[in-house]
């Protein structure tokens, strides 16, 4: 016992002697390069804990300085095949851009014309003579030798480390067209006698082209990752610098790092406030939709808990500093979006799936031909057409087609979407949508209009109701609160008049009073009203009513007298139902998930035919809820259009924004609905399931292709048929397969969206 006690104590020192650290990774490009990392890291002695996420390029952990230096983390990344940069990750990543922009550029302009070389087979004059073969070859060599580079080099790492990744598959089919090629153009002499003396086939076209999609790939994957930083920058954006700290009655400026909890900041009216805290003074409404995402803001007094980045509105407040740094709300929302975007499970792509077998599996057949055909002629002749055999084993596995399958179904499939008002950010958020079967629906902004509106005005005999909304609209109209301008936005399109207004007095959280035409008009709650003596029980059925279904009613008083009341709400967008409608015909479970009060939530859902509501959730709850489906085997897409539903956007297979929602919300999704709002989620939903039934279908093609090719290649039916896949032959059929996956790809600029929700281009 004393034994296990002194382990456990030791380990509870080193526990607390540990510190952490963090670096930045450049070169990571898949899910397995930050496993890789993470292995290195962990390897090194004195390191707790190590992990890489990969989303933001940073590798994060704990180690023992006694046992650890720093530099020797940083060494075991170098080794592993990486850098660490002392930059801002942001900056990294538009570097990162930048350059892969450049790359795809100089690949693009030089593999479109070897592409009308070598496609044309001759047909076009003096491309099939030595000039035509030289040509090629000078404008394959610096694709390869240039924007190439990157993957030779990260081939090289994955073979170090006894692994193989996309790069690996990558680097072998273009260096052995590359390789084959030049030196078929260097010496065709070599290859006269397999080609039965005609001049060998080059494959410079299919080198070049691979390189050119695969880049395309890096560079969506770039940008997807520099719209995550992008999200967390802007709600870092949302939290002052600086703040009003309270010294007695004296004011000083100071940085928000300075603030330590039991601090008194004040918050003057439109500020945001700085950090976590508690009032101690004053009144005031503070929007807290970045929270929540309920587009009322919430009143707050003496004792309320306030909460940094949310915006005070109405008076000055003075907080107690309760929190600060990554204890905050907003820290845990962008704590929330980095590790659900570092966690998530990236697209299964078909190279990074097969490559660990597909790869040493060609490398082993292409070896067994030159031994078998050299075995069966060891002569000089055998020799050239086991080196030409072995050759063509590999030039036939060059991934063309299979690496135009996916990319060109997801290059016409984001195109259409563009052009139906859907925006998509690249192959993983297609393939995840195509397999939605859950679908979770925020509330405020996305299933309704996301601000108040008046519906409903109730006047007591013998007042008529435009009388009483005239009194009460334009009592609220000296008020900025959003209530008192849907009273005078909803008294305007009525058509009712407004009145001179003096003697304007507010009370935070509980009403107005105002002299309208010399009658004194009050408009608040129950408790409001009964401070002047009124009794609201005449109305309290209606109130309750109203209550009931999802609406705000307020009282109101004119001359001492109770008038009637009149009530506001969020009221469902026009195309939330047959949204609703459209998705369960689509066989989707739908959930409605909101911050919002548990009885205008069920009020809006029962209206909307969703039986399953989470309501007065936190943003981080949000992300939860998303994790508890996933783990009970859904695939989850959520639906939101706020700061507060970011996190859950990016926890979620598939986060889809609004585009009329916030920049940090439309950051963290996969897909934003730019234009028909809610009413293209359908749409989304059908493209995405139509693109990968067309990536399928191009797999299909380009597997056969595979699975027929590599055994003519290696001339396994030469015994019984004589036959011997000639390069010309293979070239023709790699063009065929090629040009068969583009064609399939460009149906689907013919998809249309459901016939119920159309989307107007």
């Amino acid at each position: 016992m004393q034994t296990t006690n002194a382990w456990r104590q030791n380990s509870m020192a080193r526990a607390l002697d540990a510190q952490p650290f963090e670096l930045l990774i450049q070169g990571m490009t898949c899910a397995s390069c930050a496993r890789r990392v993470e292995r290195a890291l962990a390897e090194v002695p004195g390191v707790q804990e190590a992990t890489v996420n990969f989303a933001t390029q940073r590798a994060s952990g704990r180690y023992q300085p006694q046992q650890a230096r720093p530099d020797a983390l940083a060494e075991a990344v170098v080794r592993a095949g990486y850098h660490v940069l002392a930059r801002d990750p942001g900056e990294q990543t538009q570097g990162e851009q930048r350059t892969l922009q450049r790359e795809l550029s100089l690949s693009v302009a030089l593999t479109l014309p070897l592409l009308v070389i070598a496609m044309s087979h001759g047909a076009l004059p003096g491309t099939e003579g030595p000039w035509g073969r030289w040509l090629q070859f000078a404008l394959a060599t610096p694709v390869v030798l240039g924007p190439g580079r990157r993957f030779f080099t990260l081939a090289w790492a994955a073979l170090r480390h006894r692994t193989a990744d996309m790069n690996t598959l990558v680097a072998m089919g273009v260096g052995a067209a590359w390789s084959y090629s030049t030196a078929a153009l260097v010496a065709p002499g070599l290859f006269a006698h397999a080609g039965h003396g005609r001049v060998p086939h080059l494959y410079f076209e299919a080198a070049a082209a691979i390189l050119t999609f695969v880049l395309l790939g890096k560079l969506l994957e770039t940008r997807a990752r520099h719209r995550l930083l992008d999200a967390v920058r802007g709600l870092m954006a949302l939290q002052p610098q600086r703040a009003r700290r309270l010294q007695g009655e004296h004011e000083e400026d100071v940085p928000l790092s300075e603030l330590v909890p039991g601090d008194t900041v004040r918050v003057r009216p439109g500020e945001r406030i700085p950090t976590d805290g508690e009032v101690v003074r004053g009144a005031s409404a503070v929007d807290e939709s970045m929270l929540t995402g309920e587009s009322l803001p919430v009143d707050k007094a003496v004792g309320a808990r306030v909460f940094g980045g949310t915006q005070n509105q109405g008076g000055a407040l003075t907080v107690r500093v309760l929190q600060t740094g990554k204890g905050t709300a907003l820290a845990r929302i962008i704590e929330a979006i980095e590790q659900a975007q570092g966690s998530r499970a990236p697209i299964a792509r078909l190279a990074d799936v097969v490559s660990g077998i597909f790869v040493p599996a060609v490398l082993g057949i292409a070896a067994l031909t030159f031994g078998v055909w050299l075995a069966l002629d060891p002569s000089s002749a055998g020799l050239a057409t086991a080196v030409e055999r072995f050759v063509a084993v590999l030039v036939i596995a060059c991934p063309c087609a299979l690496g135009l399958a996916t990319p060109a179904a997801v290059a016409v499939g984001t195109g259409r979407g563009a052009e139906l008002g859907v925006l998509i950010k690249g192959g993983a958020a297609l393939e995840a949508a195509s397999r939605i079967d859950t679908v979770l629906l925020d509330k405020t902004g996305t299933l309704t209009e996301g601000k108040p509106s008046l519906t409903e005005v109730i006047a007591l005999p013998p007042r008529a109701s435009a009388t009483l909304l005239s009194w009460a609209a334009s009592a609220e109209r000296e008020s900025e609160h959003p209530i008192a301008r849907a009273l005078v936005a909803g008294a305007r399109e009525r058509g009712v008049p407004l009145r001179p207004v003096e003697g304007f007095r507010s009370e935070a959280g509980h009403g107005i009073e105002a002299q309208v035409e010399g009658h004194t008009v009050r408009v608040g709650t129950r408790a409001w009203l009964g401070q002047a003596g009124l009794d609201a029980q005449p109305l309290e059925a209606d109130a309750e009513r109203l209550a009931a279904q999802g609406q705000t009613p307020f009282f109101v008083a004119v001359d001492g007298a109770l008038a009637g009341l009149v009530a506001v709400a969020d009221r469902p967008t026009g195309a939330a139902r047959p949204v609703v409608s459209a998705l369960g015909a689509m066989g989707l479970d739908t959930l409605m998930v909101t911050g919002d009060r548990a009885s205008t939530a069920q009020a809006v859902a029962h209206e909307l035919g969703i039986r399953t509501v989470f309501s007065e959730v936190k943003p981080e709850d949000k992300a939860r809820i998303v994790r508890e489906q996933r783990a009970r085997g859904r695939t989850v897409a959520m639906v939101g259009d706020g700061i507060n539903d970011a996190p859950a956007l990016a926890e979620a297979q598939v986060g889809i924004a609004l585009g009329t929602g916030t920049d940090i919300a439309v950051a963290a999704a996969d897909f934003t609905l730019l234009r028909g709002g809610l009413a293209a989620l359908p749409t989304a939903l059908q493209l995405a399931r139509a693109t990968l039934r067309t990536v399928r279908q191009n797999l299909f093609w380009a597997f056969l292709y595979n699975v027929m090719g590599i055994p003519l290649a290696a001339g396994l039916l030469y015994p019984w048929t004589g036959w011997l896949l000639s390069p010309i032959v293979a070239s023709v059929a790699m063009s065929l397969s090629s040009v068969s996956v583009l064609a399939n790809s460009l149906r689907l600029k013919r998809f249309q969206p459901p016939a119920a929700l159309p989307v107007h281009p």
